[in-house]
């Protein structure tokens, strides 16, 4: 039986308007993704990743095309609807880690749980972040963990909600090298013990290798990567 598709984008088009100037980020783009496969997101900056990254998860729509998402057709909902599809659907991990400055890492991690209406948010969050090393930090609040140690604490978040997609932004642009090897260590574990479908916009050649398939955005168009074009990408990106 054919692994099913995830996600997937038809003609998707996307402008943004700049004083009198109109840029087109994205042109007639095409992708399909299948559940569990592991995608990198590459090419120059400011070519749209994280464009294209936010509109597939639906926090961003296109000026026309489709997005479908776990067989929602994201792009004709409302926000309300949108958000409805992403609680059930889709877990994110940012660069600047996105963690409430307010909450402790346990409650950081509670959050979208208890936002669902999960009875068991507290249990289900020591467990996550237990998964991610923290089990002595739950009490701590950001600004007293590490930059690695918050973006453990962005990911026990991302995956408590157990998603069927990940989507991570430049997960290891914060991290200095060791830390980021240490993370994307972590993703990759989690993603393959859970088999959840990694997406991820980076400029970092180790994290996209270790991805199943590399494409790239060029021209508002994705191509599959080939090893010696994406050395050149990363070189000027």
């Amino acid at each position: 039986m054919s692994t099913p598709v995830v996600i997937s984008a038809v003609d998707l088009v996307k402008k943004v308007t700049t004083g009198n100037t109109q840029l087109t980020i994205l042109k007639d783009l095409q992708l399909a993704i299948k559940a569990g496969e592991s995608v990198a997101i590459v090419g120059a900056s400011g070519a749209g990743k994280s464009t294209l990254l936010s509109i597939l998860a639906g926090l961003d729509q296109p000026t026309s095309g489709e997005v479908i998402l776990a067989g929602q057709p994201i792009s004709h909902l409302n926000e309300d609807g949108r958000a409805a599809v992403r609680a059930q659907t889709v877990g994110f991990v940012f660069q600047s880690f996105q963690l409430l400055p307010g909450l402790t890492a346990l409650e950081n991690v509670m959050l979208p749980l208890e936002l669902n209406g999960v009875k068991e948010a507290k249990a289900s969050a020591i467990h996550w972040l237990t998964q991610v090393g923290l089990q002595a930090r739950l009490d701590h609040y950001p600004k007293q963990l590490s930059g690695g140690e918050q973006q453990r604490v962005a990911i026990a978040r991302a995956f408590v909600t157990e998603p069927k997609v990940l989507f991570a932004d430049e997960p290891t642009g914060n991290l200095d090298q060791t830390t980021g090897a240490t993370i994307i260590e972590l993703l990759f574990e989690l993603n393959q013990q859970h088999q959840t479908t990694l997406i991820l916009v980076t400029h970092d050649i180790q994290l996209a290798e270790r991805c199943q398939r590399q494409l790239h955005l060029d021209v508002g168009q994705l191509h599959e990567q080939t090893a010696g074009k994406q050395e050149e990408d990363f070189a000027h990106g």
